[in-house]
This record gives structure tokens, sequence and C-alpha cells, in this order.
């Protein structure tokens, strides 16, 4: 779809849209087969720009995205939003989702600030960032969305970084073909808010996860998942036979 972009230049947006693009392209998706749903932020801008869209209320793309999945078992449904949006507003949805289990894809556009309302520290915010609202800086511990869905029992828990195109599409592949629901939070700056996780900053601040990593060890994926000096990318953690809420029909 050609449309005007509203992000500024620079955003990590346009590299997860591009992706998620490349990733669909890939797995032979066409727009009828998809629904990509979000809630309210600049990352949930990102359905706009495809043709293949539902917008749910402000942090409500997961209860969305599994009513959806549960009425078109055929969809492959993308729930897709911010960390403000996923993991503040929309918290309760975030664990409760993991718990069902449905068979949904939830992308996570993770800058560590709220955007669109142009600069609020978010949930997953470091400790002494400040901002116009937190000016003597955030005093309380950033969420920390892989280990809190690891301890859940998640069935697909993965990290990725906007800028590394190639691991992130082949993540958010594995995602999407996960039966279950698969989380993947990606890592991203924000050009105009952040000037601390800068693009630099996440290139010196994350590391790939051993190649021996076994993502069905839950214990050694929640040991890398409260690793707090540098950030792991990669597929934590997999759990094989979980029931699947609303599965696919054969």
């Amino acid at each position: 779809m050609d449309k005007n972009i509203a992000w500024c230049p620079g955003c990590g947006n346009f590299g997860i849209l591009n992706t998620l693009k490349q990733a669909l392209a890939e797995l032979n998706l066409k727009p009828q087969d998809i629904c990509l749903v979000s809630g309210i932020g600049q990352a949930a801008k990102i359905p706009h720009y495809l043709d293949c869209f539902f917008n749910g209320l402000h942090g409500r793309a997961l209860p969305s995205a599994t009513a959806i999945k549960a009425v078109n078992p055929k969809l492959t449904v993308i729930a897709e939003s911010g960390d403000g949006d996923m993991y503040g507003e929309g918290g309760k949805h975030f664990i409760h989702t993991i718990r069902r289990n449905p068979d949904i894809t939830n992308l996570v556009h993770n800058n560590m600030v709220y955007g669109l309302t142009k600069g609020q520290a978010s949930p997953t915010s470091q400790c002494g960032f400040m901002t116009p609202v937190q000016v003597s800086g955030v005093s309380e511990m950033p969420f920390n969305p892989i280990a809190v869905a690891i301890s859940l029992d998640a069935s697909f828990v993965a990290r990725a970084f906007s800028a590394d195109i190639e691991q992130t599409k082949e993540i958010i592949k594995a995602a999407i073909q996960h039966p279950g629901y698969a989380l993947v939070d990606i890592l991203q700056p924000c050009v105009s808010f952040n000037k601390v996780n800068t693009y630099q900053w996440f290139k010196d601040n994350t590391y790939y996860l051993e190649k021996e990593h076994n993502p069905c060890d839950r214990q050694a994926a929640l040991k890398w998942a409260l690793e707090n000096e540098k950030f792991a990318l990669g597929i934590f953690y997999k759990s094989e036979g979980k029931q699947v809420f609303a599965a696919k029909e054969e």
C-alpha cells in the first residue's frame, strides 16, 4: 500500500515494518490470510501500512487478536504494539493471554519510552531515565517481559533488535509458524524522545544467545532473561505440546 508513513526519520519502526513484510512474503502469506491487530501508539500505526489490519483500543490488541483467531482459526493473527501499550495499559491482557495460549503472534516494539504522547517513561524505561515528566529520573525497576513470559510458561519467547533485519525476520517467521502464543520483544530506538537508548547503545548492549542454548530448557532461558548487564537476542524458550486455545483447523 502506498501511504504516507507518520514516523520520524530514522525511527526503528521502519525496520520492523520492512522486516515484517519480508517475513510474510517468505511465508507466502497473502493479505487475505492475515489479520494484523494493534492498540494505540506509534508502533500501533504499523497495521495501517499493510492491507490486512484491525485497530483495537489502547492496550487491547491481545484480546482483540484472541477473539479474531477464535472466530476465524484459519487466519494468521498478529498482535502488534509498543512497550507502553502492550506492557502498560495492556499488562493484564499480556499476562492472561500467555495463560490462555491462543495461536497468535505478539510483536512488541520496545523503545523504552512513550512516543506518541511525547516522551514519558514506559514500563521498560531504565532506572534513572529522565523525561519531561520524570524530571528526577525513573525510580522503578523496568518491567522484564521476557522473564515474565518465561515464568508464566509462554509457549514461545524471543527478543530481537530492529536494526538486525535478517535475525529479526527469521525470529518473526519462527514465531508465526509456532502453534500457540508467541512473544517477540523487538528492541528499537526512539530517535525523538529517547536520546539514551540509541542505535549505537543497543549495538553496544546486546549480544546473541549462544548457539548451544537449548530453547526447551526453561531454567536456562530464565537465566538469560534475567541478565542485567546486557540484553540477549534470539529465541529464549519454546514449550512444545501446550494446549492451544482456538487451535487452527486442519
